[in-house]
């Protein structure tokens, strides 16, 4: 199967629409690993060396100037994994595993499946000859894996409450901007505050059924708790509700939606991390310089600031093709490395195996989902798709 070429035009318009000043500077320094870019910091786009600067704790942080503290401290405090280093981060990240277990991550995300009735229906509609927007699908069963972590039936009323919410505080984030305003601060922890309410009252209740409440059994602060809570919430919900639109888009253009829905586990593990790779849930992951130190051969000096341009690292092997040997530097690195590798990342793959299963289910009968209209989304954090429709095509057939 020949593979798109390495700027697929769809994702180009989605990466663009998203970030239209920092994603084309990002890209610009894709030809070389390392450069230095005035009023931006120190770019990589080299998976070896970004992997490099990830492991090295003692040289590059998550806290100080530029770094992911300056944006999520105000808004989530002091004790989150995003803001974290050391004994501290290395002892919540403890705490908090339990949650992520295989068993956990899916029993929340078939709580919210059959609470919320999102994937179901999606099924149904599918198979009876219907087109579903399947970006506002997935929006929803990540707004009631949401209500899931804050405490809240997935009701519709709590679902879109709990989605805007999110979008509301993740929509003031830019690429190429430090930090949020005090006035943007203000109103992100005024949200974030009616978010977490009903999280903040599950943990007071200590109900194990709720996560909050696992997390009080687990021994977290309150404080601790409220920050895990937004964190994933803030975090997490963008990256899965932008991932399956763009995998599924990405499949029909390329031929692969029949072998990504089939009943192949290894086949779709395999399509799923290259669409990863493609997509690139994080674009750049943002280090602080704690020592005098270099960057592929770049001398960087404390208190400056490392931007891992993750969509140039991982993108410069080309288009999707599951078939091509993965560079061992390149893989997973789009949840991160070393101690901060991404704890949530079981949480998603579950619910996008969640979502896939809903659509093989609806092509049980030989049939496939097709792609019609889209539109991609602007003003978000993650690029992600407004809308992407899907129908249910002939049987053998893969195009509209």
């Amino acid at each position: 199967m020949t593979a798109v070429a390495p700027e697929a035009p769809w994702e180009e318009r989605v990466q663009r629409a998203a970030h239209p000043l920092a994603y084309p500077a990002l890209r610009s320094a894709r030809h070389r690993p390392v450069v230095r870019v005035p009023r931006i910091g120190v770019v990589v786009s080299d998976a070896a060396v970004a992997r490099e600067v990830l492991l090295d704790l003692d040289h590059f942080s998550k806290v100080g100037p530029g770094a992911p503290s300056d944006l999520w401290t105000p808004v989530l405090g002091p004790s989150v994994l995003l803001n974290m280093e050391g004994a501290e981060h290395a002892s919540l990240r403890r705490a908090l595993g339990p949650l992520f277990a295989p068993r956990a991550v899916r029993e929340l995300v078939s709580g919210a499946a059959d609470g919320g009735g999102v994937l179901p229906d999606l099924t149904r509609r599918l198979a009876a000859g219907e087109t579903v927007d399947l970006a506002a699908a997935v929006t929803a069963q990540a707004g009631a894996v949401i209500c899931g972590m804050v405490g809240l039936p997935p009701t519709d009323d709590a679902v879109r409450s709990a989605m805007s919410a999110a979008r509301t505080i993740t929509g003031m984030v830019r690429l190429h901007r430090h930090g949020l305003t005090r006035s943007q601060v203000a109103r992100a922890r005024a949200v974030l505050e009616r978010l977490t309410a009903p999280a903040r009252a599950a943990y007071d209740d200590g109900d194990p059924a709720t996560v909050p409440g696992r997390m009080r059994d687990l021994g977290l602060s309150e404080r601790e708790a409220m920050g895990a809570v937004g964190a994933f919430v803030l975090t997490g919900t963008e990256t899965v509700q932008s991932f399956v639109p763009r995998l599924l888009a990405i499949a029909h253009d390329t031929g692969w939606t029949r072998r990504l829905l089939a009943d192949d586990a290894q086949v779709r593990r395999r399509a799923v991390e290259e669409g990863l790779r493609v997509t690139v849930p994080t674009p750049a992951m943002l280090r602080a310089v704690r020592a005098d130190a270099s960057v592929g051969g770049v001398p960087v000096a404390a208190g400056e600031r490392v931007v891992i341009a993750t969509v140039n690292c991982c993108r410069a092997a080309g288009g999707f093709d599951p078939g091509r040997p993965v560079d061992p530097a390149v893989r997973h690195l789009w949840f991160g490395a070393g101690p901060h590798f991404c704890l949530g990342m079981p949480l998603a793959i579950a619910q996008v195996d969640a979502v896939l299963d809903a659509l093989a289910a609806a092509s049980a009968g030989g049939r496939v989902p097709v792609v019609g209209r889209r539109r991609a989304a602007r003003g978000v954090l993650v690029p992600a798709y407004r809308s992407l429709e899907l129908r249910l095509g002939s049987p053998g057939k893969e195009t509209t």
